[in-house]
């Protein structure tokens, strides 16, 4: 045997293995739009460790937070033409695409974490009827901390909002402004802080989670607990890249998936009372709404429920029959 052969033998015995080790292996990004630290996503990087560990190293998903793979506009888009095998998004953000997607951003309708869980069981049949005909599964779903008002003057009505500059992050959040009288300004979460630090923005309906991201109380006097609504995150998947997977990892998916929407419920009302406790105790007041506010507050959602049934025609019917059976 020629010395060249014979010193390349053992390389040759070894690339069948390497081989069979590096196609095994899968690797997704996963694009997120909330800060490393935001309790979705922890879950997320949870959720990626537990699929590494039932896959047996087979599936590595990296998290990448803070929308710095994506803005969180795009994350949805990127899923579906398999830029990203799978990425968190919030699902009101598309609701002018489709209105079943913002209907847990419509004010008081679901109200509290019960109510949360029953919408997105009554939700979910017509999202996994949508995103199939768009290639993508809906993996699991995450509840915000309930919604209330920050503002960096006093509010007694709605009255008071007029003409005041208001975070609008989805169709919802920017018609609530319009409906009061104020003037919505499109603002990422990842852009909050520094919307509210040069005057951007003076208002916005948002979690205590979120304000404690941003360390709003920074710049921010006082948050009213409406506990308007709780919008989900939910974590989408494309279907070509799961249909990739051996049936052990698309078993390990699926049960991860599982956890982690029952882990992030738990996390979320824990965030609830953490962040707000962040937030007083940086200095902002953290006060009940006053009565007309409520009252001014609820006008506009009965009004945005009738607009949106009017978007979404018989399906919307169909969602709003479903969550009041369960």
């Amino acid at each position: 045997m020629k010395p060249w052969i014979r010193a390349l033998l053992p390389l040759a015995l070894l690339s069948p293995a390497l081989s069979g080790t590096a196609w095994a292996q899968t690797k997704w990004d996963l694009p997120a739009a909330y800060p490393a630290t935001n309790f979705h996503t922890v879950n997320l990087n949870q959720f990626a460790a537990d699929i590494d560990k039932a896959s047996g190293g087979k599936l590595k998903i990296t998290v990448h937070a803070n929308a710095s793979l994506f803005k969180a506009p795009e994350i949805k888009r990127a899923v579906q033409s398999g830029q990203a095998p799978i990425g968190e998004v919030l699902m009101v953000n598309f609701q002018n695409e489709w209105p079943i997607w913002g209907a847990d951003g419509l004010p008081f309708l679901a109200d509290s974490y019960d109510e949360s869980v029953r919408l997105w069981k009554a939700q979910k049949p017509l999202l996994d009827k949508k995103l199939a005909e768009q290639g993508m599964m809906a993996l699991y779903a995450v509840p915000w901390p309930p919604q209330g008002v920050y503002s960096k003057k006093s509010l007694n009505s709605a009255a008071d909002l007029k003409g005041i500059k208001w975070r609008a992050y989805s169709p919802a959040t920017a018609r609530i402004a319009e409906l009061v009288g104020a003037q919505p300004v499109t603002v990422q979460a990842a852009e909050v802080s520094q919307a509210f630090a040069t005057g951007v923005t003076e208002s916005m309906m948002s979690s205590g989670s979120t304000g404690a991201d941003a360390k709003l109380f920074e710049h921010v006097k006082y948050w009213y607990d409406t506990q308007a609504w709780l919008p989900k995150n939910v974590v989408l998947l494309n279907k070509k890249a799961f249909d990739a997977l051996d049936k052990p990892t698309q078993d390990a998916v699926i049960k991860a998936a599982a956890d982690a929407e029952a882990r992030g419920l738990a996390e979320s009302k824990k965030a609830n009372t953490a962040s707000l406790d962040q937030l007083r105790n940086g200095g902002m007041q953290i006060l009940p709404p006053p009565a007309q506010l409520t009252a001014d507050l609820k006008k506009v959602g009965d009004v945005m429920l009738k607009e949106w049934l009017d978007k979404a025609g018989p399906e919307g019917k169909a969602l709003l029959d479903a969550y009041n059976r369960k």
